[in-house]
């Protein structure tokens, strides 16, 4: 499922997370990855993104409301997806 459906998933762990950003990677489109990125910094998932791509919580949500992330923290979680995410791309 991806930003532009009416129901977001649960992002609550790890490789819920990890498939849903997976997604809207995938999708190519500025404003899906921006709209992820955003309800990621709000689930209760983006402890265990923080945790895996070694930045600290506080910081990793404040760029992904902003929408504005450093080249630094972008590459931890991209790894972070890579390892994390389910078969396929998409969320359990």
């Amino acid at each position: 499922m991806t930003p532009a459906e009416s129901s977001p998933p649960a992002l609550d762990t790890l490789e819920a997370v990890a498939g849903y950003l997976a997604a809207a990677f995938d999708a190519g489109d500025p404003d899906t990855m921006t709209e992820a990125l955003r309800l990621v910094a709000r689930s209760a998932g983006l402890t265990h993104l923080a945790a895996a791509a070694g930045v600290p919580r506080d910081l990793l949500a404040a760029a992904m409301n902003r929408g504005e992330m450093g080249l630094d923290s972008l590459l931890a979680i991209m790894k972070v997806i890579d390892l994390h995410r389910p078969a396929g791309g998409a969320p359990n």
